[in-house]
């Protein structure tokens, strides 16, 4: 196999761990973090708009992840790269593990991409951050610690032309009661929350709550909020004091 191209290129470290020995029975997990792409690749062919559009990262999700870390004074592990150059919530067999589209946007530094620099990707981005967290899980279990997953996310307002009613959806698998308990507490604030909405929980299309969480017996759910409530910092802590009581 000729050598990657992408060799080297990746200096940045693949993730962050924020606040390790919080002492909330919560771990925050954002895999979504980040925008960042190295210079090397030339934000993968696109323009500055779409390069800081939510198709290279869930849009305020970061700072809220921080903010309930600081609340609960939880453990966070935060991508620390664009989810364009791989996705770390798909499964590395899944279709947009690293996408060629996104929406209505083609990625053409991804298009054509080569089997060396996919494991290139895959060995410095992909599979560090899932070791990182299957270590703090392990950890946390030697210890006799209760541990409950959530992963931090948002969504857009609407995608492809059509309208989503929900301002925050509660995703999960096994984790039903959990979920519900959380859902519930949303719904008495107001609004539209959803369950299993705007997505649902895929184990073909999902890593972080069927790997981490469903597989090993813990309680694992992704929050999903709505990107247009996350664009100031006093929304921001709002949704974090809402969230927070129930997690």
């Amino acid at each position: 196999m000729p050598a990657s191209t992408e060799s080297g290129i990746y200096r940045e470290a693949p993730f962050r761990l924020l606040n390790p020995q919080g002492r909330s029975p919560v771990l925050l997990v954002c895999e979504h973090a980040s925008r960042y792409i190295p210079a090397e690749l030339a934000q993968l062919g696109l323009d500055d708009a779409a390069a800081q559009e939510h198709i290279a990262w869930d849009i305020g999700a970061m700072a809220l992840a921080e903010a309930l870390a600081e609340r609960l004074d939880a453990p966070l592990l935060a991508a620390g790269y664009s989810r364009l150059l791989i996705d770390l919530n798909r499964p590395l067999a899944a279709p947009d593990s690293i996408p060629g589209h996104s929406e209505v946007y083609p990625i053409p530094g991804n298009l054509g991409l080569s089997e060396a620099n996919r494991r290139e990707r895959q060995a410095r981005l992909f599979e560090p951050f899932h070791r990182a967290l299957a270590e703090l899980i392990d950890q946390r279990q030697a210890a006799g610690r209760p541990t409950r997953l959530v992963g931090v996310h948002s969504f857009t307002p609407s995608y492809r032309g059509v309208s989503r009613p929900w301002i925050a959806g509660v995703l999960y698998g096994r984790a039903e009661g959990y979920a519900r308990r959380i859902v519930d507490g949303l719904r008495e604030g107001g609004g539209e929350i959803g369950a299993n909405q705007p997505y649902d929980i895929d184990p073909a299309e999902d890593m972080t709550v069927p790997v981490h969480g469903d597989e090993r017996g813990i309680d694992a759910v992704l929050l999903e909020i709505r990107n247009d409530g996350l664009r100031e910092a006093a929304a921001i802590q709002a949704w974090a004091e809402r969230l927070a009581p129930w997690l």
